[in-house]
């Protein structure tokens, strides 16, 4: 994902695990990349996106719960059975049906 940004960069530092290193350098050497620089900035502007959303969906919960009440573990179990009884599993390209067989 390359964003174009007018923004000021600042240099920084950081420490990061061997292995996470080679898989950048290697995206950059693959072209998935400009630079690890621009891989980094990527990968915290993405960080900083999810955690903002995670912050909103706090905050959307705590304001349906303080109107509605506290969301038991009873409603959380009924609405991942709704969930999980409409979901539609594709594997491979086709779809798979809940018995790991493919469907028509």
């Amino acid at each position: 994902m390359y964003v174009v940004s007018m923004t000021a960069k600042t240099r920084l530092s950081a420490t990061v695990d061997s292995d996470v290193l080679e898989a950048v350098q290697a995206a950059v050497a693959a072209g998935e990349a400009e630079s690890v620089s621009a891989y980094v900035n990527d990968a915290l502007r993405l960080k900083a996106e999810h955690d903002r959303r995670l912050r909103g969906m706090d905050d959307f919960i705590a304001a349906y719960e303080a109107e509605h009440g506290v969301i038991t573990d009873e409603e959380m179990d009924a609405a991942y059975r709704r969930a999980k009884a409409r979901a539609i599993v594709v594997r491979g390209g086709r779809v798979v049906d809940d018995k790991g067989t493919g469907a028509a």
